[in-house]
């Protein structure tokens, strides 16, 4: 009884939300183990659309139970606006299927505003954050200031906890030209939501380890990609977490040995959203048919993403940080009708090929991609659900694909609805 982790194996919106939604249907326990609400899911079912953020896209599926890991970063008005809307669409939940482990971080109103004022105020290299405070909330965690879902529940550490804060964040504001923190009003804020999220708190630790010696299946989700990881990702044009698989056992409390399978999210073309190098990227008329078809807005922002060909070199490079037994290729129907497809293999950097993208700044920006051309197919690929309803080209391109990556393809999805999926091997019985 395999415990699989979901990672994206690019700059994320590979379609994490779909796959994760489609897994869960065979797994007991939904866990996500990093990232904050500034990562989008959005799921089709049954032709309703469910745009989750904070909440594992396991909340729409009954008689499972979600978890939110101590390794993410969690806005507690967020989460409970997020509640209602999801149950506003007929989805049920409470904390006998929500769990928020008792360890994990709160992102604070102070945090968002630190964030947009960083990014405003910042004229050399604008990172492209959401600005929701999800990177100011990991650097409290780190520098031992934040407050942490399990203060909620009592008032002198609670003040404790916001004193220890305020001294730094009261001084970084004055350097910034905001005002002083409210003391008062904060801890107002804090205490009138605490009965609305303690309810929800538990040891996840012991929990998800009491799960896994009782056989159950657990499916660990990431958000955000590889290729945004605060280590591996396009440095410093990342989010603040770990993003890679590995960080799925620290997310949530257990050990690495309980990971049997991790499958990577592709996307069968690049995007990203924001700032940052982007080897593929295309400006053209293909740049823009890939955006338009494939709907390439943010689900948090609205932001448009950029667009370009599938990038074998990357995918091969996060495959191995997050050691990916299989992969989920996705959106393959947004190429349906181009006359010729590219994929990047290699790099070159000032006349040397490289397998992989080098981790020095001013060298990416220096690596032009080098590509294969392949025919591509005029048949529509859109909601096929076996091999023989694909074209013959689109199982060329997909079968080289894995060659160029190393890595075999376990499922291939061909449109947001659910069901629209091709089962290769199943992660959960390998």
């Amino acid at each position: 009884m395999a415990n699989v982790v979901v990672v994206g194996a690019q700059w994320g919106d590979e379609g994490k939300g779909k796959i994760v939604d489609w897994l869960s249907e065979r797994a007991d326990v939904i866990a996500r183990f990093q990232g904050g609400h500034n990562a989008g899911h959005t799921l089709v079912i049954d032709g309703k659309v469910y745009k989750l953020h904070a909440l594992p896209s396991g909340v729409v599926r009954g008689g499972k139970l979600s978890v939110i890991g101590n390794g993410v970063v969690l806005d507690p008005w967020h989460l409970l606006q997020e509640i209602e809307t999801i149950r506003a669409q007929g989805v049920e939940i409470s904390p006998d299927n929500l769990m928020i482990a008792e360890n994990t971080p709160l992102i604070l109103p102070f945090h968002g505003e630190l964030d947009r004022a960083r990014e405003d105020q910042n004229s050399v290299a604008k990172i492209g954050t959401t600005g929701r405070g999800i990177g100011p909330a990991y650097e409290d965690k780190v520098g031992r200031r934040v407050i942490r879902v399990a203060d909620l529940g009592d008032a002198a550490t609670l003040e404790l906890r916001v004193d220890r804060a305020l001294v730094h964040h009261n001084a970084l504001r004055k350097g910034l030209g905001l005002n002083e923190i409210d003391r008062d009003a904060l801890l107002a804020q804090l205490n009138e939501i605490a009965p609305k999220i303690l309810p929800y708190a538990a040891p996840v630790w012991k929990v998800m380890n009491d799960k896994r010696k009782a056989g159950k299946r657990i499916l660990f989700e990431g958000a955000q990609g590889a290729l945004l990881d605060i280590d591996f990702g396009t440095y410093p044009f990342v989010t603040s977490s770990n993003v890679i698989a590995g960080q799925a056992a620290t997310g949530v409390g257990i050990g690495p040995g309980s990971i049997d399978y991790v499958l990577g999210i592709v996307k069968a073309y690049t995007t990203r959203v924001g700032e940052g190098p982007f080897p593929t990227e295309l400006f053209d008329d293909d740049g823009q048919r890939l955006g338009e078809r494939g709907h390439e807005f943010g689900t948090t922002t609205g932001r448009k993403r950029r667009c370009g060909w599938f990038d074998a070199a990357l995918v091969r490079q996060t495959c191995a940080t997050s050691g990916v037994k299989g992969i989920c290729l996705t959106k393959l129907d947004v190429l349906d009708g181009f006359e010729t497809l590219k994929i990047c293999v290699a790099y070159d950097l000032d006349g040397e090929r490289l397998d992989y993208l080098p981790t020095a700044a001013d060298q990416q920006a220096r690596c032009k991609p080098i590509y294969e051309e392949m025919p591509g197919w005029s048949e529509s690929t859109e909601g096929a659900r076996s091999w023989n309803d694909l074209p013959a080209n689109a199982i060329k391109y997909v079968r080289h694909i894995e060659e160029l990556i190393d890595c075999p393809v376990a499922l291939l999805s061909t449109s947001p609805e659910r069901e629209d999926t091709i089962l290769v091997t199943d992660p959960f019985e390998d």
